[in-house]
C-alpha cells in the first residue's frame, strides 16, 4: 500500500493520539506516527508540540525511521532550539554508528539544523567524520563543512576545517574531491577576498585525474573550479584543454557548457598558429550543435550561450549554418535566437541561402517573428555588402505584398541600408513613396519621412509629402515629430523658394505650440541657424552622415569576456553580468579571460593605450571658458586670464563646490541657503604644489546633505540665500547670476544685487528671488541645482542640492472624490513605500506641520486602531503626489506611500517628508 493514506486524515484531537502512539511499544506503530507526523508537517499543519515525544524515537536501529525524524528536527530544530539541544548526544552517538550511512545521514543532518546553539557541539563528529574511512561519510561532511560556514563562518575557520577542506582535494575518491572543490567554491563566493581555492598546477593535476572518475555533478564542480585557475602559460593550458576535450560528448548538458567554458577561456592563451588550436576550434562545434536536438527550453539555453560564443569566436559554427534554420514548431523564442545567429553567421559564402530562409520566415503567420525576420534581411545586407542588391529585391517583393506590418519593417531597414550605402539603391524611392498612407507606427512614419527629407531632391512632390505629415502634427510621437522638424528644414535648404511658407510653419508649431523640451529646443537651434547664417544651417544640416556600422547590437568587447567566464550560467542567459542581477551581501567577484601569451598576436578587443598613456583626461574642475556650460550660461565672458590653470585636482564637478565650505549650510526651506561663495581670481598665483584647497575655502570637502530647516519667511515664495566672502586681494564688483537649466526651471527672478564692492575678506548676505518659469532639462540627481556667479574678476561655478517642498505650492489640495480617483488610476508599480523613523508627533500635529509646508491632508481614518492620513501636494510644474501617511499612536515610527505619475520624484518628496515632520 502506498504512503497516500497518511495524508488523508483530518480528525480533531489528533495531536493527542499521536503523541500516545509515539510513545508505543511496539516499532511498527512508532514508525506508522512518525509518518503521520511527516505528512502533517508536509501538508503545513503545525506539529511542533510533539518535538520531545518524535526525539525520543531518535534512539532506533531502523534506517527508515531514523531519517524520518531526521526530517522533522531539520525542520522544527529552529522554532525549538532548547529541545533540540536533546538531539546532540544522539547525533555524537550515531556519527560513531558502525554504519557508513547512518554516520553520514547524522552528519548531513547536522549541516542543516542552523542554530547557533547546537553548532558547537556537532564540530568534533564533524572532524571526525572528515577523516572517516568511508569515502560517503567524507563526501557528506565535506559539504557540512560549507553550511557551517554560512551558519558561523568564524567557528569553522577556528576549528581548522578549512585546512582540512583542502586536504580532501587531495582524496583518493574522486566524488569526496568534488564535494571538496564544490564547498571551497561555495565559501570562496560568499568571501571573494579570501583565497580558499588556492589553485597550483599539482591540485589542478589531481582535480582532472578525479573528472574521469565522479558524477555528473561532480565533474561540474570541478570544471567550474578550473575555469577559475589562470595557467602560467600556453603549455598548461593546451595541456588542460586536452584533459578536458573528452568531456564535451557527455550526455549531460550542463557537463557540456562547463567544459566549453574552460576551452573557451584557456583558447585566450593559445597561438592561432598551433594545429591544436584549430583541432580545438572543430572539436568544439558538434556538441553545441548537439545541444540544439534537446527540448526547447534546453535549445533556448543553449542559443543564449552559442550566441555569446559566435560573438568571440564566430569561426567556431561558421559551416554550422543549418543547425540555426527554424523549424516550424519551434516555440518563438527559439526562433528569434535562432533568427539572431543566423545573422552573425551570415557571410558571402551562405548568403544565398541565409536570404531564401529569410524571404521564407517573412510570410510566416506569427507577427513579432515576421518582422524580426525583415529586419534580419536588413541587417544582412548591411553586414555582407556583396548581397545588399539582393536584399533590396527580396525587401521590395515583401513590399508588393502589402501586408502592412511587413511594409513598415521593411521601410525601416530600408532607410539603414540608404545610411551604408549611399546614392546605390535610390531608384526604390518612387516604390516606397506609394506605401505612405498605409504607414501608422512611428518608427516607420519617421523612417519614411527621413528618407523624403535625405533624398527631397529627387522627390518632385517631397513638399507635398511632408505637408500630408504635418496636418496632425501634434498626434504625432516625438520620435516623428523630431524628424519632420528636421526633413522639412532639409527641405527648406534643398528647394528654399518653394518650401518658405512650410519650414516656418513647423518652425512654430515645434518651438510655440509644443511642451516637449527636446522638440522646442532642436526648433530653436534650426530658427537661429536659419535667421542668422544660412551657409553654416547648410554645413550642419546637410552634411555627410558617417556610414553605419554592420554590428550595432554586439555586446561590449569586455562584458563579452567576462560573460564567457560564465556560460552555463544564469548571466549567460540574460547577458547581464551576475552584479547586475544578484542581490544581498555576497561579493560579486568580476571574472575576465587570461591575457594572451607572448608568443600568440594582440587580442581583438579595442585598441588599449600605450604604455605611459594617461589612463582617462582628469575632469576639469572649472569649465574652460569656451565650453558648452559656459555658451549655456551665455555669460559675458571675459579674455582669458593669464596664471596658472587651477584645474588640476580629480574633483568631479558638482561633487564640491568651489564657491565655498562645500553643502553644508544646504537648508530645508522654501529660503535655501548655498554656501559661502569663496570669490577667488583666477590669477591668485599660488604655488601649484599647494592644489585647489589653498586657492578655494573647501574647509568641509565634499558636500554632504546637513544643516537644519528654516520655516519660509514669505509663504508661497521661494529664495535662495547666499553668502559671499571676497578672499582674493582686490575688490570684487559687478556681480551677476545665472542657473544652467535644471529639473523645475528655478532661475533668478531678479539680478543679483551686491550694492556696495566687495573689499578682501569681507562677506555680504543676500537673498535672491527665484521665479520656475526658467528652461528645463532633467538633472542627476533631480534637484542638482548648477550656479554661476561672475564678477570683474572671473566667473566661479558650483552646484547645490534644493530640498523638494520649496516647490509645493498652495493649491495643492485636491478634493476627496478626485483623490480617490486618481489614486485608482496611477497603476500600483508607481507605488513606492517608505519609513519614516524617531518622530514623536501625533497624527494632528504632523497633519497640521505638513500643511505649513503645502502638504494638505485630505481625509483622515482610523484603521485597526491606526490613524491614516491622505494627503496631496503639487509641484511647481503641475505634477500631483498622493501620499497615505500610516501613524501607530505610540510608535515613533510612520509607514509613508507615494503614488505619483513621474515615480522618480518621490524620493526627494519622501525626504522633505522627512524634514518637515523631524525639524
Amino acid at each position: 500500500m502506498t504512503d497516500s493514506k497518511y495524508f488523508t486524515t483530518t480528525k480533531k484531537g489528533e495531536i493527542f493520539e499521536l503523541k500516545a502512539e509515539l510513545n508505543s511499544d511496539k516499532k511498527e506503530k512508532k514508525k506508522e506516527a512518525v509518518k503521520k507526523v511527516i505528512a502533517s508537517m508536509t501538508v503545513g499543519k503545525d506539529v511542533s508540540a510533539l518535538f520531545p515525544d518524535v526525539v525520543n524515537c531518535m534512539q532506533t536501529d531502523n534506517l527508515e525511521l531514523k531519517k524520518l525524524v531526521y526530517l522533522y528536527l531539520m525542520n522544527y530544530a529552529k522554532s525549538q532550539p532548547d529541545m533540540a539541544i536533546m538531539a546532540v548526544n544522539t547525533f555524537v552517538k550515531d556519527c560513531e554508528d558502525p554504519n557508513p550511512l547512518i554516520r553520514a545521514l547524522a552528519v548531513r543532518t547536522m549541516g542543516c539544523i542552523r542554530v547557533d546553539k547546537i553548532t558547537e557541539y556537532l564540530c568534533e563528529p564533524l572532524r571526525k567524520c572528515l577523516k572517516d574511512e568511508d569515502p560517503y561519510v567524507r563526501k557528506t561532511a565535506a559539504v557540512c563543512v560549507a553550511k557551517l560556514h554560512d551558519i558561523n563562518a568564524q567557528l569553522v575557520e577556528d576549528q581548522g576545517f578549512l585546512d582540512t577542506l583542502k586536504d580532501l582535494i587531495s582524496d583518493s575518491n574522486p566524488m569526496v574531491v568534488a564535494n571538496a572543490v564544490a564547498a571551497l567554491s561555495e565559501i570562496a563566493e560568499s568571501h571573494p577576498s579570501s583565497n580558499l581555492l588556492d589553485l597550483n598546477p599539482q591540485s589542478i593535476n589531481k582535480l582532472l585525474t578525479a573528472l574521469n572518475e565522479c558524477t555528473e555533478w561532480g565533474q561540474i564542480f570541478i570544471l567550474d573550479c578550473l575555469a577559475n585557475y589562470t595557467p602560467k602559460d600556453d603549455r598548461e593550458a593546451q595541456s588542460i584543454c586536452e584533459r578536458v576535450t573528452p568531456r564535451l560528448s557527455h550526455a549531460n548538458s550542463a557537463v557540456v557548457l562547463s567544459a566549453v567554458k574552460v576551452l573557451m577561456k584557456f583558447m585566450e592563451m593559445l597561438s592561432k598558429d598551433l594545429d591544436y588550436y584549430g583541432t580545438l576550434l572543430k572539436k568544439l562545434a558538434p556538441p553545441l550543435v548537439t545541444l540544439l536536438s534537446a527540448e526547447p527550453e534546453l535549445q533556448y539555453v543553449a542559443l543564449r550561450n552559442i550566441n555569446l560564443i559566435v560573438q568571440k569566436r564566430p569561426e567556431i559554427l561558421k559551416h554550422e549554418m543549418k543547425v540555426f534554420f527554424v523549424k516550424y514548431n519551434d516555440p518563438i523564442y527559439v526562433k528569434l535566437e535562432k533568427l539572431d545567429i543566423m545573422i552573425r553567421l551570415a557571410s558571402q559564402a551562405n548568403i544565398a541561402q541565409v536570404l531564401a530562409e529569410l524571404k521564407e520566415y517573412a510570410t510566416e503567420v506569427d507577427v513579432d517573428f515576421v518582422r524580426k525576420a525583415v529586419r534580419a534581411i536588413g541587417r544582412c545586407a548591411i553586414k555582407v555588402e556583396q548581397s545588399a542588391e539582393r536584399c533590396v529585391s527580396t525587401l521590395l517583393d515583401l513590399i508588393q505584398t502589402k501586408v502592412n506590418y511587413v511594409v513598415q519593417e521593411a521601410i525601416v531597414v530600408i532607410k539603414d541600408i540608404f545610411r551604408k550605402y549611399p546614392n546605390k539603391y535610390e531608384s526604390v524611392i518612387a516604390t516606397l513613396c506609394e506605401n505612405l498612407d498605409s504607414l501608422d507606427e512611428p518608427e516607420a512614419r519617421a523612417a519614411m519621412i527621413w528618407i523624403v527629407g535625405e533624398y527631397a531632391e529627387r522627390i518632385d512632390n517631397a513638399d507635398e509629402l511632408l505637408e500630408s505629415f504635418l496636418e496632425g502634427f501634434h498626434d504625432e510621437s516625438t520620435q516623428v515629430q523630431l524628424q519632420l522638424l528636421t526633413a522639412i528644414v532639409k527641405l527648406f535648404l534643398k528647394k528654399p523658394t518653394e518650401t518658405q511658407e512650410l519650414v516656418q510653419q513647423v518652425l512654430s508649431l515645434a518651438t510655440q505650440d509644443s511642451d516637449n523640451p527636446d522638440l522646442r529646443d532642436r526648433g530653436y537651434i534650426y530658427w537661429r541657424l536659419l535667421s542668422t547664417d544660412p551657409v553654416a544651417a547648410k554645413e550642419v544640416v546637410l552634411a555627410e552622415k558617417p556610414l553605419i556600422s554592420e554590428e550595432t547590437d554586439l555586446i561590449e568587447p569586455t562584458l563579452l569576456d567576462e560573460l564567457i567566464c560564465y556560460i552555463g550560467t544564469l548571466a549567460s542567459v540574460y547577458h547581464k553580468p551576475p552584479s547586475a542581477f544578484v542581490e544581498g551581501g555576497r561579493g560579486v567577484v568580476h571574472k575576465s579571460l587570461p591575457p594572451r601569451t607572448a608568443s600568440s598576436e594582440s587580442t581583438e578587443s579595442p585598441e588599449t593605450a600605450p604604455p605611459g598613456a594617461p589612463s582617462g583626461e582628469q575632469p576639469d574642475v572649472i569649465p574652460a571658458q569656451g565650453d558648452l556650460l559656459g555658451d549655456l550660461l551665455n555669460l559675458d565672458l571675459g579674455p582669458p586670464v593669464s596664471g596658472p590653470p587651477l584645474a588640476t585636482s580629480s574633483v568631479q564637478m558638482g561633487a564640491v563646490d568651489l564657491l565655498g565650505g562645500g553643502l553644508d549650510s544646504l537648508i530645508g526651506g522654501p529660503n535655501f541657503v548655498t554656501p559661502p561663495a569663496a570669490a577667488v581670481p583666477a590669477n591668485l598665483g599660488a604655488p601649484m604644489g599647494s592644489g585647489l584647497s589653498d586657492l578655494f575655502d573647501l574647509t568641509s570637502g565634499v558636500g554632504t546633505l546637513s544643516g537644519s530647516y528654516v520655516a519660509p519667511k514669505t509663504v508661497g515664495s521661494i529664495s535662495m540665500d547666499l553668502q559671499l566672502t571676497n578672499k582674493a586681494l582686490q575688490v570684487m564688483t559687478d556681480f551677476a547670476i545665472q542657473f544652467n537649466r535644471n529639473s523645475f526651471g528655478l532661475a533668478p527672478a531678479a539680478p543679483l544685487q551686491v550694492h556696495a564692492p566687495l573689499s578682501p575678506n569681507q562677506t555680504v548676505e543676500i537673498s535672491l528671488p527665484l521665479s520656475t518659469v526658467g528652461s528645463v532639462m532633467k538633472m542627476e540627481p533631480l534637484n542638482n541645482l548648477q550656479v554661476a556667479v561672475k564678477n570683474n574678476i572671473d566667473v566661479f561655478y558650483f552646484s547645490t542640492l534644493y530640498p523638494l517642498h520649496v516647490l509645493f505650492v498652495e493649491d495643492g489640495k485636491m478634493d476627496r472624490q478626485t483623490f480617490l480617483a486618481t489614486w485608482k488610476d496611477i497603476p500600483n508599480e508607481n507605488e513606492t513605500q517608505f519609513q519614516i523613523r524617531d518622530c514623536p508627533l501625533n497624527a494632528e500635529a504632523a497633519s497640521s506641520r505638513l500643511q505649513s509646508s503645502n502638504i494638505f491632508t485630505v481625509a483622515k481614518r482610523n484603521v485597526e486602531g491606526q490613524d491614516m492620513l491622505y494627503q496631496s501636494l503639487k509641484l511647481t510644474n503641475g505634477i500631483w503626489v498622493l501620499a497615505e501617511l500610516r501613524i501607530q499612536p505610540g510608535n515613533p515610527s510612520f509607514t509613508l506611500s507615494l503614488k505619483c505619475r513621474a515615480p522618480e520624484v518621490s524620493q526627494h518628496v519622501y525626504q522633505a517628508y522627512e524634514t518637515i515632520l523631524k525639524n
